[in-house]
């Protein structure tokens, strides 16, 4: 019996190709100043709070694609609460992006 052995985990295909295609990009915003990621989300959701309709929509769109891009990829190794907290930022961003619309 191995002092240290690791469980098996099966990581579907379609995972494996984001992961792979994601991690340029990972690469370079970790390269970066530390808070630039969070400056970048700040800036897209003040944006859109100042300008409604089309610049709004998109800004408050973009904000959600990229939570839910890290939020997809953290998934498998976050505890379950951080995903419930990452996942209601989520559904606040397509909130505020379907209500800029003015629907």
């Amino acid at each position: 019996m191995s002092a240290t052995s690791r469980p098996s985990v099966r990581t579907s295909p379609l995972r494996v190709r984001i992961e792979h295609a994601s991690d340029p990009l990972l690469q370079r915003i970790a390269r970066g100043p530390r808070a630039l990621p969070a400056v970048v989300v700040l800036l897209l959701l003040v944006i859109g709070a100042v300008f409604r309709g089309l610049v709004g929509t998109v800004c408050f769109g973009l904000c959600a694609l990229v939570v839910a891009w890290l939020l997809y990829l953290a998934w498998p190794r976050i505890q379950p609460i951080e995903r419930m907290m990452r996942a209601s930022v989520l559904l606040l961003a397509v909130a505020l992006a379907i209500v800029s619309t003015g629907m």
